[in-house]
């Protein structure tokens, strides 16, 4: 499920996932605008349609990581 397998595809895996939502954070977005940014920059490619449940694991994923911060009602990348 984090890493992709012979069984889950790359751009389906949580690691993959939680790449194109750090490539989106240049800047604090709330949860629904990264949201929308991440859906936006996936439809140009073949990548399967992401859910937002899947869009919300990959979150809470980097969030347990340290890679993203959550205050303030905005979302930005980690600084540590």
């Amino acid at each position: 499920m984090i890493l992709p397998t012979k069984h889950l595809r790359k751009d389906r895996a949580i690691l993959s996932v939680g790449g194109e939502i750090l490539s989106q954070l240049d800047e604090p977005y709330t949860v629904s605008e990264l949201w929308e940014r991440v859906r936006r920059a996936r439809n140009g490619s073949f990548a399967v349609t992401l859910t937002f449940d899947w869009f919300i694991l990959a979150l809470s994923f980097l969030y347990a990581v340290s890679a993203i911060d959550f205050a303030d009602g905005v979302i930005t990348a980690s600084t540590r």
